[in-house]
């Protein structure tokens, strides 16, 4: 039994989430939570909303006990980038490139 909660186009680089996905992967969930709460990382928060989602989905359409759960799969892909322009000295512009990603989290069973 797994289910899967995912976050598309979320407001984070893909390098920055990686550094919490790594955290909390194949840990128990409630440690997990537990850790993501006490995190200072931006995306610590979009993280546990997601797992969140994803113990409430195993919970309500898989019918799985939530003590037993455990994150066997988090993955964190590039979204598409929004390029932006900044001005800068004799009439140039910078580019700002706002990167997004993809999040999905999956839990299962032990």
């Amino acid at each position: 039994m797994r289910a899967e909660a995912k976050l598309k186009y979320a407001r984070i680089s893909a390098q920055k989430a990686r550094l919490v996905a790594d955290q909390i992967r194949g840990q128990h969930v409630e440690r997990a939570l537990n850790d993501l709460a006490f995190s200072t990382k931006k995306g610590a928060a979009m993280m546990r909303k997601i797992l969140e989602s994803a113990i409430a989905n195993a919970e309500n359409n898989e019918g799985a006990d939530v003590d037993e759960l455990r994150v066997v799969e988090v993955q964190v892909n590039e979204g598409p980038t929004m390029k932006r322009i900044r001005a800068r000295a004799k009439g140039r512009a910078a580019r700002i490139m706002k990167r997004t990603s993809h999040i999905s989290v999956t839990v299962a069973e032990v």
